[in-house]
């Protein structure tokens, strides 16, 4: 193994620590709001790198263009659906009344 290998299996592996830890923020966090800031933030940092690892791996330049449009359109896809449970969630949640704890 060489050194350019070695630095992309790191960098996957670094990727898949942030996906198990969106997974974790999804599973362990008490409300919607917090359970999608973890999910949103951790994948795409997690797919970003993996992205990056796999582009380190492929070193062309077809490859490595065809893998950020595709970390593009993930980060632009998560934003667009989270932004869409936010405000559904905005819309349906009860807030109690000032004073009334």
């Amino acid at each position: 193994m060489n050194l350019d290998e070695l630095l992309a299996i790191a960098i996957l592996l670094l990727g898949c620590f942030f996906f198990l830890a969106g997974t974790v923020g999804l599973l362990r966090f008490p409300d919607t709001l917090s359970r999608l800031h973890a999910l949103t933030k951790a994948d795409n940092l997690g797919l970003g790198l993996i992205c990056l690892g796999l582009a380190i791996h492929d070193a062309t330049l077809a490859g490595i263009v065809l893998l950020l449009f595709i970390w593009m359109m993930a980060v632009l896809s998560s934003t667009l659906s989270a932004f869409l449970i936010a405000r559904r969630h905005h819309a349906r949640k009860e807030y109690p009344e000032a004073g009334h704890d």
